[in-house]
């Protein structure tokens, strides 16, 4: 440890010098211009005196009166310091070289200037004054002073040289041994020094600082009992900065005799040098605070010690370590660990710090490397290690535990060293899983089929093998699909797996797709008379539903009525749709006025059903069946009225007409089908209008009219009829049995020789349907566009579902905006209503129309059975268009509601956003277990990881955590650089901390980021 030497400058070195008329009895009294002039000088009035001699010397005949003249006139110049003194008083001596004053005029100037303590001028004439025969008492001053004036310059080996001469001299010799034993004390050579010391100790006006160097002088020496003791007599003499550098001496001596508790007090005594402290003075407070147990005021003291890179630093951030999990602070603990992990400086400390971090990056998680990773490189870095086994168990629970499946995945496909296929199996199967949620079922299966190659875990191969069906159901591969749900019921361990009660739900719904409807009764009913099912009443209100239509669909009517009745008992959901399937069925067993009745409550109870319209067509047909037409004529009508936009409304105006025309009122039903043809045109019911007005017309003898009616008309080539339905009819057996390919070649050869055809309509609507599942959509966009083109029919309401879709697939938001809105406003469908929403939502947010989106999005949420995922969509949305438009209380609000329900990415940002409001009202505690909360469960999503790791650096610097903050910010900007803005907000809050350290901390260097 260096500390600031002070040097005493003694008043006593100094030296008055006066000038001595040495001249001849005769001048004295005769020259009375010389006497004023020299009793100018002695009085110190060296200009007036400098013209006075200026003016003897021009007057004056003798040789002597001139040199003096001449002698004085440059003192005086070297008094006033004017430019050319020095020049002055070399003519003097090179042109009197018999005066008087020749011999003393170098030690003159030299003595002024060592006078006025500015002693390398005095060193330059002392130097020319070496060789000029002075007395012996006047040598021994000139041997003091010169000696004295190379000490002040740090000449000490030139300074001992003279000094040496006069050490025992009476009176310059106590003061040359003070001198000498300084020199001696500042080269470390401490017996020499206390030799020197020793004989000048009585000296009182030596005195004042003996104590001080022989205190440092022993501390130095180990001597640590004897520095105290001497520290301690010297601080009631010593003014502030010497008091702040013996309290060093003190602390640090009671600090390496191990007598911590003594030492505190001295050590906060120290000011530090200029102010400030550097990394060992930090540690050793720090580090006395800690063996006495103290960890909050060692971490005070640790923590301030930043960027240090040496064994001090290596020691105290592995203390600082222990005192953070003394206190609790595992987050913290390990930064501390890991830090001290990667300095060499002392192997054992080393390798315990690493095997620490290894442990707390298990139990909390690691923000900056899979869990995994740490684990292993511990193996890899002490093969050796007596905790080999240890980190081994806790490497293969990590691989689940951590929940980052890819890069646990990484490191089990890539080391060679370490190799468990029972964890390779589990953490194949969840990243899966996650793959799964996030709707990637093509990678999922990937995973699910790695996992099911290891089969170790018969529980994991069962589950493995039931969610490769489930991602091959979600691929519409319901073959491949039916196998593996057939494959996890004959694994004997899938009867402890979750997925056992459900499984025959799913091989009923795969039937269903399937369209083997005598299967899919078969399983759907094993699965509602299961008890474990009625747990779970969503997924059992949903197989009631489709129970009761595989009945429908086979002609049971009878036993799907007795499925929709519980569908409307348990009043889950889809209680409208069970009630309409109910009445349809009464028709189909001739009970049509049950039909009837049913129709009529139905209409009457649902008013927002998105099945009123159809229950209304229903209803009219039901009444003119029962010939009651003027019932059904009315319910048409109401239909017309209260669902102008909706698909049934042609059908309905063509059922009104037929009903005019059986009842030979032929210009009402002619009414009815120009309507159908002028409004919707190019519809299935527009070419069947056409071709039953061509009837009544013919009927009445006016073909005439009738051929100028169709003449005008684009959609129909009613020549070709035969040829036209038969190509359509081959091409739409293709597509019934599901062979996409050739269903597209056939629909667009159809299409090519009948582009106005009778189906053309549908055609287009099916071929972009093939198109669409085989995933060409580019293919699929414009058949789907002149579906939506031609009016409202069947196809509309699917066809700008899917339209949408393949805009927000490409981004394109703009051509998506519109598409969505027109969907809104036509759909029938409740599902195409929230899809429409949700996505209108996201796509004005993309197109940055804030106050649009979030309207948007607190529509879709006034819908209560929208699914939790998309409601998290519209939180999501809310909360990221406030914090664009700045409405943070919004965005809290609304991220508070994301974090209740959310998963993956959308948890991760609702919790990193929970952590940046805290943050913004000074709550850097809870602000700092948010983002441990996100590193330690959602580490897989890096760019909220690094965000959150930034919040968290300021958070601790708020809280006087230098270390902390700076440890994290330089680990954002090494380990985050795919994130450059994150990286460049690290980079300029880690600038502006070393800043602020660098005040406290001289061993800080703000500019080595």
């Amino acid at each position: 440890m260096q500390y600031r030497k002070v040097i005493p400058l003694f008043a006593s070195c100094c030296f008055m010098l006066t000038a001595t008329a040495q001249m001849s009895e005769v001048y004295t009294y005769n020259n009375k211009d010389y006497e004023k002039a020299l009793e100018l000088y002695n009085n110190k009035q060296y200009r007036a005196a400098q013209l006075a001699f200026e003016k003897v010397k021009r007057q004056t005949r003798d040789e002597e009166i001139e040199g003096n003249s001449a002698y004085y006139i440059a003192g005086s110049a070297i008094r006033l310091e004017q430019s050319g003194a020095e020049t002055l008083m070399e003519n003097f001596v090179s042109r009197y070289p018999t005066s008087t004053k020749r011999n003393t005029a170098y030690m003159d100037a030299g003595d002024y200037y060592f006078q006025k303590g500015k002693y390398p001028q005095a060193l330059k004439w002392y130097d020319k004054a070496e060789d000029q025969g002075l007395s012996a008492k006047e040598q021994e001053a000139f041997n003091f002073k010169k000696g004295y004036a190379l000490f002040t310059v740090k000449r000490y080996n030139d300074s001992k040289n003279y000094l040496n001469k006069v050490s025992g001299s009476e009176e310059y010799g106590a003061k040359a041994k003070y001198y000498l034993g300084y020199m001696a004390y500042e080269g470390d050579d401490y017996n020499e020094a206390n030799q020197y010391f020793d004989q000048v100790a009585g000296e009182a006006e030596l005195n004042k600082n003996l104590s001080y160097y022989q205190a440092d002088m022993n501390f130095k020496a180990g001597k640590f009992e004897e520095a105290i003791r001497l520290a301690k007599q010297q601080l009631p003499k010593s003014g502030p900065e010497e008091v702040s550098e013996l309290n060093k001496i003190i602390g640090e001596s009671y600090f390496n005799l191990k007598e911590y508790e003594a030492a505190v007090p001295y050590l906060k005594g120290y000011k530090g040098k200029q102010g400030r402290w550097n990394n060992t003075d930090f540690y050793q407070l720090g580090y006395a605070y800690y063996k006495q147990g103290d960890y909050e005021n060692a971490i005070g003291q640790f923590n301030k010690i930043v960027g240090g890179n040496d064994s001090v630093a290596q020691n105290a951030y592995y203390h600082l370590a222990e005192c953070y999990l003394n206190t609790g602070k595992k987050q913290q603990a390990l930064n501390a660990f890991r830090n001290a992990s990667q300095m060499e400086f002392d192997e054992r400390i080393q390798e315990d710090a690493l095997l620490n971090y290894a442990r707390l990056s298990y139990e909390i998680g690691n923000p900056y490397q899979s869990v995994p990773e740490v684990l292993l490189s511990f193996l890899e870095k002490y093969p050796g290690s007596g905790y080999k086994q240890e980190i081994e168990n806790l490497l293969v629970d990590s691989y689940v535990t951590s929940k980052n499946y890819d890069a646990a995945l990484k490191v089990l496909e890539e080391n060679k060293t370490y190799n468990n296929k029972e964890a390779y199996q589990k953490v194949a199967f969840y990243y899966g899983m996650e793959l799964f949620r996030d709707g990637k079922y093509e990678e999922a299966m990937t995973y699910f089929e790695k996992s099911v190659k290891e089969p170790q875990d018969r529980a994991v191969l069962a589950r493995a093998t039931y969610w490769r069906g489930e991602a091959a159901y979600e691929l519409n591969k319901y073959n491949e699909a039916l196998v593996d749900f057939k494959d996890f019921k004959s694994i004997s361990a899938a009867t402890t797996t979750p997925e056992y009660d459900r499984v025959d739900y799913q091989l009923g719904y795969t039937y269903f797709k399937q369209k083997n409807y005598e299967q899919a009764i078969t399983y759907f009913d094993r699965y509602v008379k299961n008890d474990k099912s009625q747990g779970d009443r969503e997924r059992l209100n949903d197989a009631w539903l489709r129970l009761g239509d595989s009945y429908f669909v086979s002609g049971k009517y009878w036993p799907a009525m007795e499925a929709y009745n519980e569908v409307i008992a348990m009043k889950e959901g889809q209680v409208d749709y069970a009630h309409f399937q109910k009445a349809i069925s009464y028709g189909f067993v001739d009970r049509t006025d049950s039909k009837i009745d049913e129709l009529n409550s139905f209409i009457n109870n649902y008013p927002d059903s998105g099945l009123r319209p159809d229950a209304m067509y229903t209803l009219g047909n039901a009444y003119v069946s029962q010939n009651k037409v003027s019932s059904g004529v009315e319910i048409y009508n109401r239909l017309v009225k209260e669902y102008p936009m909706s698909p049934f409304v042609p059908k309905t105006l063509l059922r009104e007409g037929l009903v005019y025309y059986n009842a030979e009122e032929n210009d009402k039903a002619l009414d009815k089908f120009r309507n159908v043809v002028d409004y919707y045109p190019n519809t299935p019911e527009a070419v069947q209008a056409v071709s039953t007005a061509k009837l009544i017309y013919v009927d009445m003898g006016r073909v005439d009219e009738y051929a100028n009616w169709v003449r005008g008309l684009d959609f129909v080539e009613v020549t070709d009829a035969d040829l036209d339905n038969a190509t359509y009819e081959s091409a739409e057996k293709q597509f019934a049995q599901n062979n996409a390919d050739a269903a597209i070649k056939g629909f667009e050869a159809y299409l090519d020789k009948f582009p106005r055809g009778l189906h053309a309509l549908e055609a287009h609507f099916y071929t972009a349907q093939s198109y669409f599942v085989k995933g060409k959509k580019d293919r699929a966009l414009p058949h789907y566009e002149k579906v939506t083109e031609s009016g409202r029919n069947e196809f509309t309401e699917q066809s700008l579902a899917r339209l949408g879709q393949i805009f927000l697939d490409k981004k394109d938001y703009k051509k998506a905006v519109p598409v969505l809105k027109r969907l809104e406003e036509e759909a029938g469908a409740s599902q195409n209503t929230t899809f429409a929403k949700s996505n209108l939502m996201k796509a004005n947010y993309e197109l940055k129309n804030y106050p649009e989106a979030i309207r948007y999005a607190r529509s879709v949420l006034e819908n209560k059975d929208a699914d939790d995922r998309i409601k998290s969509d519209a939180h999501i949305m809310i909360a990221r268009a406030a914090i664009e438009a700045g409405d943070e209380a919004t965005a809290k609000e609304a991220y508070a509601e994301v974090k209740k329900i959310a998963t993956g990415a959308l948890a991760a940002e609702a919790l990193y956003y929970d952590a940046y409001f805290k943050n913004k009202e000074g709550n850097y505690e809870a602000s700092n277990e948010s983002v441990q909360k996100l590193a330690g469960e959602y580490s897989g999503y890096k760019e909220f990881g690094a965000k959150g790791l930034l919040l968290m650096a300021k958070n601790f610097y708020a809280l006087d955590d230098a270390f902390q903050a700076t440890y994290i910010l330089e680990n954002v900007i090494k380990n985050f650089k795919d994130y450059p803005e994150v990286v460049e907000e690290a980079r300029n809050e880690l600038t502006r901390v070393k800043a602020e350290e660098a005040k406290r901390n001289s061993s800080v260097n703000p500019n080595n980021n």
